[in-house]
């Protein structure tokens, strides 16, 4: 597997692969199914798949971000809310050796779907959906019976790779590495699967930088992403 070109294009890739049962759109270009997010990707930056992307739209209030290696062209019908540089990071080394399973991390799953859904649209570590919680595993540490902290997978971009994501700790609970604790717990489970761990930070969040950098990720290049909305 090439690693650099399967990242490069990693929405489009997961979209017509591991998470292709979620995608909606034509083969100029495709989304995820809203519930899940608004990640979405066009085939080329030609003139079908540019009116193809902006025909995703699912209603005047909708987003749809694209995350590309360059920031993205503005379909026709299209509008650009913004765009903002990401560091995308890949963890390929060798894994800690006392990488041992936290007692106080627990899998969290339906029963938690409403709290995931409030710590990550409060703190908005990336877009959230009503069903951005069945991506894959997320964790969580419960401190006085509150969901404090909460980590998990997004995107699987091709059998061997997985995002870890959703990475968000209630403001009052910060600075007690709760964080730190739950990307291992993440990491620990898609290396038990053999998927190679990887993340994106804004490129001006030096302190979410340092931390990925601690726990084994190595910047692999500079992405951008772009949200678009309906004109």
């Amino acid at each position: 597997m090439d690693i650099d070109s399967v990242l490069d294009r990693q929405v489009w890739n997961m979209l017509h692969g591991r998470l292709a049962h979620l995608a909606q759109g034509t083969d100029g270009a495709k989304r995820i199914d809203p519930r899940y997010g608004p990640f979405a990707a066009s085939r080329d930056r030609g003139e079908e798949a540019q009116a193809a992307l902006a025909a995703l739209f699912d209603g005047p209030d909708d987003r749809l971000w694209l995350v590309e290696p360059e920031a993205a062209p503005c379909p026709p019908g299209a509008q650009i809310m913004r765009t903002a540089e990401l560091v995308q990071m890949v963890a390929d080394g060798e894994p800690p050796e006392d990488d041992v399973i936290d007692p106080a991390v627990v899998a969290l799953g339906e029963a938690d779907a409403a709290e995931m859904a409030e710590i990550a649209l409060a703190t908005e570590p990336g877009p959230w959906g009503t069903l951005a919680h069945r991506y894959g595993q997320f964790y969580g540490i419960r401190m006085e019976g509150r969901l404090a902290a909460m980590a998990g997978e997004r995107m699987l971009p091709a059998p061997g790779l997985a995002e870890v994501s959703g990475v968000c700790t209630w403001p009052e609970y910060r600075g007690q590495g709760l964080a730190r604790r739950l990307i291992r717990r993440v990491m620990a489970g898609q290396r038990a699967r053999g998927d190679v761990p990887y993340l994106h930070s804004y490129a001006h969040n030096a302190g979410a930088i340092e931390l990925y950098q601690s726990l084994g990720f190595r910047p692999r290049r500079t992405m951008w992403v772009t949200v678009l909305a309906r004109a």
